[in-house]
């Protein structure tokens, strides 16, 4: 009777209390702390050469014949400019910056805004396309990094805030609860996403997702949507993953993932009853890859792979993540259900080739706006050159300086470059504007300057 009184009581006190207009839930001071720590991002992609532009191939060889350099190709008929905009925030006191890999993919140009209106030119230190994250780079001091927190701790219902700048609106929070947990959506193999019903919308992508201790536990990344615009489903890329691709790219240049060989489905209850399965759990094998892993750990088709180094599979989203997560070179120990019995394997994980775009050693230097790859030595010596490294594509500042793919650039002022890696820490010349590459263009070699503003 006692405990039922003092229910009621305790119900009509907060009936009450919302009645008055008393808020159900404060996020003052949480907004207040994290919002330093927040950065409006926008990026430039400079138009691409209009068709008919370029010195027609019968021009390049009359020069080539009579011994004359090919001069640049002029910017006329260039298209314009795209501008994008985003968010992102500060990892690191000495001006580490996480976003999404969509926000500065194929930008010549990033300029991070922060907090207290002063504005930086970012150097994208490396992106991963499959998890979509991307780590950049501001020289500033007086910085507020965010705190890390756990989203395995968060809650299906739990309050959780948004802040970015959607289309355009600096500063923008939005509040919402945790819908769901590990999603899977459409071509994402890899990310466990976090669902919520936080509003977020275009140009939100990139910033913090946190609960209410302040901590940020997700990256806000894409939204599920007939219009285009927000519909009460969003998802973030869970903090501990985009941090462990951040640390990776941070110190290799790249994004390594474990591989196992194996094509696999969902089971369903009419596949679990063939395979004398009582539950719906694990990841049916559909091929097996020779010679990988797989096939040497002694994975077969048709078997189901029920747990990965201790780990359960639930579903067969579950294999991807937790295989692409293993160090390649390491033992994994993986459970199979086989013609009615379990059997324990173990596999040595293999690595998934990495993406292009991975980092930097891959080559994007997007500060000048070239991507590049090394000269193996028996085409330096083909060349008679010593050093150098093909130009792929030439974008942004690069190419305004007449920079065209194909050229070979050996140096950067008198640093000799081998690899996109020093090509990229020759460039970053702290108080000079401009730099001369040595560039060599058929037969012919020359300086050509390149401004870096």
């Amino acid at each position: 009777m006692i405990r039922s009184f003092v229910a009621w009581l305790a119900l009509t006190m907060s009936v009450m209390a919302f009645a008055q207009g008393a808020a159900p839930v404060d996020f003052t001071d949480l907004v207040a702390k994290s919002t330093p720590s927040v950065v409006n991002i926008t990026t430039v992609i400079d138009g691409k050469p209009a068709p008919g532009t370029q010195m027609p191939n019968e021009m390049r060889q009359y020069f080539k014949h009579f011994g004359i350099p090919e001069m640049p190709t002029p910017d006329y008929g260039r298209g314009m400019p795209k501008r994008g905009q985003g968010s992102g925030f500060i990892v690191s006191a000495d001006g580490y910056v996480l976003t999404n890999a969509h926000v500065v993919a194929d930008a010549d140009e990033v300029t991070v805004k922060l907090n207290d209106r002063r504005k930086f030119q970012a150097k994208v230190i490396g992106s991963d396309k499959t998890t979509d994250v991307a780590l950049i780079k501001i020289n500033a001091d007086n910085l507020t990094p965010v705190s890390i927190g756990d989203p395995s701790q968060l809650k299906v219902g739990e309050w959780v805030l948004a802040i970015g700048e959607p289309f355009g609106f600096e500063n923008s929070v939005t509040a919402g609860i945790v819908s769901a947990k590990g999603r899977s959506l459409p071509q994402e193999n890899y990310v466990p996403f976090i669902q919520t019903d936080a509003a977020v919308n275009p140009g939100n992508s990139g910033g913090p997702l946190l609960n209410m201790r302040g901590e940020v536990v997700g990256i806000n990344s894409q939204i599920v949507s007939r219009s285009g615009g927000y519909m009460g489903l969003s998802f973030a890329i869970p903090i501990n993953v985009a941090m462990n691709v951040a640390n990776q790219i941070k110190a290799d240049g790249k994004v390594s993932r474990g591989r196992l060989g194996v094509s696999i489905q969902e089971i369903n209850a009419d596949l679990a009853e063939s395979f004398g399965l009582k539950k719906t759990s694990g990841a049916l094998v559909t091929e097996v890859e020779p010679d990988s892993p797989a096939d040497k750990a002694g994975i077969k088709q048709s078997d189901i792979i029920i747990e990965y180094d201790g780990k359960p599979i639930d579903t067969s989203f579950d294999l991807p993540r937790l295989v692409g997560a293993s160090k390649p070179g390491s033992k994994a120990r993986i459970t199979v259900w086989r013609k009615g019995a379990t059997r324990e394997l173990t596999a040595q994980v293999g690595e998934m080739a990495s993406s292009k775009t991975a980092g930097v050693n891959n080559a994007q230097s997007n500060m000048a706006g070239l991507t590049v790859s090394p000269l193996r030595p028996e085409h330096k010596k083909q060349l008679g050159i010593e050093s150098g490294v093909l130009v792929e594509e030439a974008t942004g500042l690069a190419a305004r300086a007449g920079i065209q793919p194909g050229d070979i650039i050996m140096a950067v002022g008198n640093v000799a470059v081998n690899d996109a890696k020093e090509l990229a820490g020759a460039l970053d010349v702290k108080g000079r504007k401009t730099v001369a590459l040595l560039v060599k263009r058929g037969d012919y070699s020359s300086y050509v300057p390149l401004r870096l503003d």
